[in-house]
């Protein structure tokens, strides 16, 4: 079956969880669901996911958000596994991987050269309307819990693939460098001529005496 995409209706599913509870999709109704598919009990990957969820259990139900783990795993596996780990959380056993069909998530896988058919580590993000809000396929463990807060946290929801771009600011002009003011040139001091000497006067010509 091909993997849901985010407007389509989540498939419905009625699992047994680790205490032997039925859990269905239809009860669940009028409340976001985090179903998070991964391969295998007590394995590393699995169990750093799960103690991801677990840590953030109390920040996603304050979002409004179920969450659902499902593996091919025995309710007794999972039973030992949420005893160990602590997991507030349900897991929901799916042995003959007919829900992981039915949402697209179980099929080829290679490890080491080697192909088989297994489950594909995937979130789904579930609407309080039933329909798929956002798909997370091919999960990283690393990081993953914390996108999924962030989208429940979205103030419009989440209702798309992957989340919007943000729009880039319009580039701010600098404002323009102000011109540094012009050194005023200081006054030249202009020597004053100098004054000229008045003529020297010529004593009067002695006249020759009288003989």
């Amino acid at each position: 079956m091909p993997m849901p995409q985010a407007g389509d209706k989540a498939p419905g599913f009625s699992l047994h969880d680790q205490s032997g509870a039925t859990v269905s999709l239809s009860q669940l109704k009028g409340r976001h669901v985090v179903l998070y598919f991964y391969p295998k009990d007590a394995t590393p990957g699995c169990t750093t996911e799960a103690c991801d969820f677990r840590d953030e259990h109390s920040a996603l139900v304050k979002a409004g958000a179920v969450v659902l783990g499902v593996s091919p795993d025995s309710t007794a596996s999972h039973q030992k596994f949420a005893t160990k780990q602590g997991l507030p959380f349900s897991l929901l056993a799916d042995p003959d991987h007919a829900v992981a069909d039915a949402y697209g998530v179980w099929g080829e896988k290679s490890l080491y050269g080697r192909k088989f058919m297994g489950l594909i580590r995937a979130t789904f993000l579930i609407g309080p309307d039933g329909k798929v809000l956002r798909v997370w396929p091919k999960v990283k463990v690393a990081g993953h819990v914390a996108e999924v807060l962030a989208s429940l946290q979205q103030p419009s929801g989440a209702a798309s693939q992957a989340p919007a771009s943000k729009a880039s600011a319009p580039a701010v002009k600098a404002p323009a460098a102000k011109k540094a003011p012009a050194a005023v040139a200081k006054p030249v001091a202009v020597k004053k001529p100098a004054a000229k000497k008045a003529p020297a006067a010529k004593a009067p010509a002695r006249k020759g005496a009288r003989a």
